[in-house]
């Protein structure tokens, strides 16, 4: 039983700072979206580049399937928020 107890500390004890306001959560949002938007500009960037005939063809392909993987993280994250915000609403007061 003191072994379990212990467990639960040691669990709580390493998620506390991730729930105490002022955390380093809003920093990590923020880093977030500074790379989507910096792998959005390299992919339109390779692309620009590939059709002015300055980039490979395979360069081009990677910066592009870089660039549907974040898109398709930023949905995947923007649909789990607007659920957690609907489920938030069903609760009752």
């Amino acid at each position: 039983m003191d072994i379990r107890s212990s467990f639960a500390a040691q669990g709580y004890a390493a998620t506390k700072p991730a729930l105490t306001p002022g955390g380093d959560a809003g920093g990590a949002l923020k880093d977030a979206a500074k790379s989507f938007a910096a792998t959005l500009q390299e992919g339109e960037a390779t692309a620009k580049a590939a059709m002015a005939g300055g980039a490979d063809p395979h360069a081009l392909v990677e910066a592009l399937a870089q660039t549907e993987l974040a898109v398709e993280t930023a949905v995947t994250v923007r649909n789990k928020v607007v659920e957690a915000y609907q489920e938030i609403l069903r609760m009752p007061v």
